[in-house]
């Protein structure tokens, strides 16, 4: 594999596991949120855990952008 192809699998490794932790926040704190409120449906169970995730992977995604910037001009 190509360094620009291992490259490429690890941020989408980081993607992956932001998305996981952010769907995992979602579902936690924002479900248990509605459901409390007694207004969670189905749809509205979905958005939140959706947004959670997208929000998650971009999240990991920048942080893994900076490590990547430091570890570039700490060489």
């Amino acid at each position: 594999m190509t360094e620009s192809g291992k490259e490429k699998a690890k941020t989408a490794a980081v993607a992956g596991v932001g998305a996981g932790v952010g769907g995992a926040g979602g579902a936690s704190v924002g479900v248990l949120e509605l459901a409390a409120q007694g207004a969670a449906t189905a749809l509205s169970a979905g958005v939140v855990i959706g947004v959670g995730a997208a929000v998650g992977a971009l999240v990991f995604l920048g942080g893994y952008g900076l490590y990547r910037s430091l570890k570039k001009s700490g060489k």
